[in-house]
């Protein structure tokens, strides 16, 4: 006899079948408020996440005139939005700016917003320790912006995930979280704002609230009053970047022997036809330069995605300032000192033969696995850590600390 189904759904596939909520409170489980194999499943790259409590009690490590006096400094990307609503005039300037032009801004209606700010702020980047499940080489930088009430940068998309984190005041953020928002951008406008927004979501976020956007959904922050909001954004090169990367690559090492060939050409029909067969040789010429071979294209991912949008270059200190010898550095380590990586060096790893590569502002390196993984991963290398490595891997070390990736830091002295 026939088994009866149940006319009620098991329990199971009534889990399966409830939607994801898109507000969650992460005061017991921070950062995301659920295990970060949930998050990725079920939000990453597929829909928003308002996170209450993402980092409970949060103070912000930094102020307001912190940024303002970073943002006047040689080197950094800076930018100012301000927003006329009598016109609907949006205005664009760059920095660095004058310190003397903060006082005299407006009490409303702006914001400035400073990119990389990790690399200029050690309590800034210690907050990326936070994202971890996510592959460092992947995060591009934290941006820190200031808004006075009423600032904004309007409503615009993003192409890339980002992660809102609110530090101090209260920002008010609408998006869109409908199938086919409209992204059409305005004509009138220096920046990239949407023509149309029509937001199906808007909360008031906190200190220590986060606001989780997948690329392409469109967005609206207005500051409620003096705020400061951290982005950790992600580096998402687009597919004509990546082709065009890869391409110059391949030209630039191909032998030049390598070329198009038809030892097997029979008699045209048509001299003007270019036939199958010439596509076939075509094709044939193409794959001479091995674009599939997984270690050759494992080795410029690596270094294309470490170089990738870096906002400042590593430099070698100059000869006469280098300082001490390797041997001098070594006994340093060994009496507490320790290496401290350079803000704007990108390392990342991966397993090669029987050994690995380590990848490092787009150059790579033979390593035994062990120091490459180590090497990657490390902010800083102290004494037990440098011990720990082979003879390969403190060499390795050593020509980076000379390349500059690394300065030698003492306790009681400056760093070198």
């Amino acid at each position: 006899m026939a088994r009866q189904k149940s006319k009620h759904p098991t329990r199971s596939s009534a889990r399966q079948a409830k939607a994801p909520p898109i507000e969650v409170d992460a005061s017991a489980q921070p950062p995301l408020g659920m295990p970060p194999a949930r998050f990725l499943r079920d939000y990453w790259q597929k829909k928003p996440l308002l996170i209450r409590n993402a980092f409970p009690g949060f103070e912000s490590p930094i102020q307001p005139e912190d940024l303002a006096g970073l943002a006047c400094e040689e080197g950094t990307l800076s930018r100012i939005v301000a927003h006329d609503r009598a016109r609907d005039a949006w205005l664009l300037r760059h920095g660095p700016f004058d310190e003397g032009m903060f006082p005299d801004m407006p009490h409303h209606d702006w914001t400035l917003l400073v990119q990389d700010v990790d690399k200029w702020d050690s309590d800034i980047a210690a907050l990326l320790d936070a994202f971890d499940f996510l592959p460092r080489w992947r995060i591009d930088d934290v941006m820190v912006s200031f808004a006075a009430p009423g600032g904004s940068v309007g409503a615009h998309v993003d192409q890339y995930d980002v992660f809102l984190l609110q530090a101090l005041g209260h920002r008010r953020w609408q998006i869109d979280a409908g199938d086919n928002p409209s992204t059409e951008f305005r004509n009138d406008v220096e920046l990239k704002l949407l023509r149309e927004f029509h937001p199906t979501h808007e909360w008031l976020l906190r200190p220590g609230d986060m606001l989780y956007l997948p690329p392409g959904v469109p967005h609206h922050g207005v500051a409620e009053d003096a705020c400061l909001t951290f982005s950790v954004g992600m580096r998402a090169p687009s597919a004509a970047e990546l082709l065009g990367d890869f391409v110059d690559t391949l030209a630039a090492d191909a032998d030049d022997g390598l070329r198009f060939r038809d030892p097997d050409l029979a008699p045209a029909s048509d001299p003007a036809l270019i036939d199958d067969d010439a596509m076939r040789r075509a094709i044939e010429a193409l794959n001479m330069l091995r674009m599939n071979d997984p270690d050759r294209l494992g080795d410029w991912f690596g270094r294309f995605i470490t170089l990738y949008r870096n906002a400042g270059e590593v430099m070698a200190a100059p000869a006469a300032e280098s300082g001490r010898s390797r041997i001098e550095i070594e006994w340093d380590l060994q009496h507490g000192a320790a290496l401290v990586r350079h803000p704007y060096s990108r390392m990342a790893w991966r397993k090669a033969g029987r050994g690995a590569k380590l990848y490092v502002n787009g150059q790579d390196h033979d390593l035994p696995v062990r120091d490459a993984k180590s090497v990657a991963n490390a902010k800083g290398i102290d004494g037990a850590t440098y011990a720990a490595l082979s003879e390969a891997g403190r060499d390795r070390v050593h020509e980076l600390l000379q390349a500059g990736h690394y300065s030698l830091a003492i306790e009681g002295e400056e760093e070198e």
